[in-house]
């Protein structure tokens, strides 16, 4: 590739085009690897999804981990704001694109969204591994710099201000990846868990696991918010086209207030010609 002003330069991805057409692309190389030569069919999903951000391919650990955490976010489920914003739009007849673009919405957000998890990081960087130091981040939280586009955190980031007690598919979760892992965070969050919801005085949420498996995975906190945003798509997409296709008499928040007690009946059905006039 050329330093000229009218091309794109990218890490990430290289393109030599065809003989006959400019426009087309004869091979696709994504970090010095040959994506239909080499990656097709010898590389996983989450391999090469690693490869895309990272720009070198994952450890044998790191690809489980990242595959075990993907497992885990797939879907949120039904109770999760992002995929009830998804489900709502399918049963009111929204598109698809609508569809996911309303779970990327919500899910974006500082209550169990994307954002969260990227504080949750930030978090990760500034204590590691000092008890004290998360002790004290966790009850005195970090003020935002950029209140025009983020409000302040209303609870520690990764933690669950509405739980009673740390759920057990997040316990589960947590347990799994602690143990696929090759790196410092999860298996530490797993032994301090108790310690950090009491200092919290919430018990730990999804956010909090996947921000420490990010952390592991060596990902920064742009790329974590962004992959737990991509990650969580799966849940929010199938859940709207199933209520798409119960519709909406059979989705429990919109039945009754959608229900006509004075339907006048079928539109009146008008001829297209018109009268000619003499």
């Amino acid at each position: 590739m050329t330093d000229s002003e009218d091309v794109i330069h990218s890490r990430i991805w290289e393109e030599v085009p065809e003989t006959d057409n400019p426009f087309a692309a004869s091979a696709c190389f994504c970090s010095g690897f040959d994506v239909y030569g080499d990656l097709l069919g010898k590389a996983s999903w989450v391999e090469y999804l690693y490869l895309l951000f990272k720009q070198e391919p994952p450890s044998a650990e790191q690809a489980v981990l990242l595959e075990g955490l993907a497992v885990a976010l797939a879907n949120p489920g039904p109770r999760d704001h992002s995929v009830r914003a998804a489900m709502n739009a399918g049963v009111g007849g929204s598109t698809h694109a609508a569809c996911l673009t309303a779970a990327l919405a919500v899910g974006a957000g500082q209550l169990g969204g994307a954002r969260e998890v990227a504080l949750a990081m930030e978090n990760w960087r500034e204590c590691g591994h000092d008890l004290d130091a998360w002790k004290h981040r966790l009850s005195h939280l970090p003020q935002e710099q950029r209140v025009d586009v983020w409000p302040d955190m209303e609870h520690p980031p990764g933690f669950d201000p509405h739980g009673a007690s740390c759920a057990r598919p997040i316990r589960q979760t947590l347990t799994y990846l602690a143990r696929c892992s090759s790196g410092d965070a999860l298996p530490w969050l797993q032994q301090h868990r108790c310690e950090l919801e009491s200092a919290s005085d919430c018990p730990l949420a999804m956010t909090g696991v996947a921000a420490a498996a990010l952390v592991d995975l060596e990902f920064n906190a742009g790329q974590g918010e962004t992959l737990y945003l991509l990650l969580r798509l799966p849940g929010a997409a199938v859940h709207a086209l199933e209520q798409q296709a119960y519709g909406y008499k059979h989705y429990p928040f919109f039945k009754d207030g959608l229900e006509l007690t004075d339907d006048p009946g079928p539109a009146p059905q008008h001829d297209n010609h018109r009268e000619r006039v003499g």
